[in-house]
């Protein structure tokens, strides 16, 4: 089996717990207006590998996990590729290697969920309307996706951007901490425009020009609101 990686980025320390091996994924469902990775949104052949290759490659770097470390599987969005993700955790469980899924959790896999060790799930809004108007894609998929976590005890982190005047209101982020209550972490991101050039390269419209990046000021505002009671 063949994945289509757009790029891989090696003992990264951002995308899940430990240093770890992350492997892009290209395509995507969703459209969000603040995407920082436009050039993964269509699938392509390109740079598929094989499972064997990318097993080797993880394995290459297998001392430096140590107990905590792994591979990461992100995007684009993995999920689109869920019989990739499934073959890919299952070839590395073998090697000892752990796995997380970086996900919007869209399109719903089951076999995937229950494939990786444990997932980091972007939840880009709390309301259906504002959610599907953030990315052009309804909110179903990712509750589902919730849902699943929750109910079968996966162990999973929660993503969010804020993005000023969108997501940084304190009863959306107060509505993202209940709805994430069963979360081991939940990770506050400021929205950035580092992204905009490949939205061009791409020869896309970017919505948020206007939008400035998330000050210092508010991502301390909404960090405090989760340590609240």
């Amino acid at each position: 089996m063949t994945i289509n990686i757009h790029s891989i980025e090696t003992l990264g320390a951002l995308d899940g717990p430990g240093l770890r091996t992350i492997f892009f994924m290209q395509g995507c469902p969703l459209r969000c207006k603040y995407c920082h990775n436009a050039d993964m949104l269509i699938s392509n052949s390109s740079n598929a590998k094989s499972v064997g290759e990318l097993v080797a490659i993880a394995t290459k770097y297998k001392s430096f996990y140590s107990e905590t470390g792994g591979v990461t599987l992100s995007g684009g969005e993995p999920l689109m590729q869920a019989d990739g993700v499934v073959a890919l955790a299952t070839a590395l469980k073998k090697e000892g290697i752990h796995t997380c899924l970086d996900t919007s959790g869209a399109p719903f896999s089951e076999i995937a969920l229950k494939a990786v060790d444990m997932i980091i799930l972007d939840i880009k809004h709390t309301e259906p309307e504002k959610y599907f108007d953030l990315v052009r894609y309804k909110m179903d998929d990712c509750l589902k996706t919730l849902d699943y976590l929750i109910k079968n005890k996966k162990r999973f982190w929660v993503r969010q951007v804020i993005v000023e005047g969108i997501t940084d209101s304190d009863e959306q982020v107060k509505a993202l901490k209940e709805m994430a209550k069963a979360a081991e972490k939940i990770e506050l991101l400021p929205y950035h425009k580092m992204g905009v050039e490949k939205w061009k390269a791409a020869g896309l419209k970017y919505a948020l020009d206007a939008v400035p990046s998330t000050s210092v000021e508010t991502m301390q505002r909404v960090n405090k609101l989760l340590v609240e009671n």
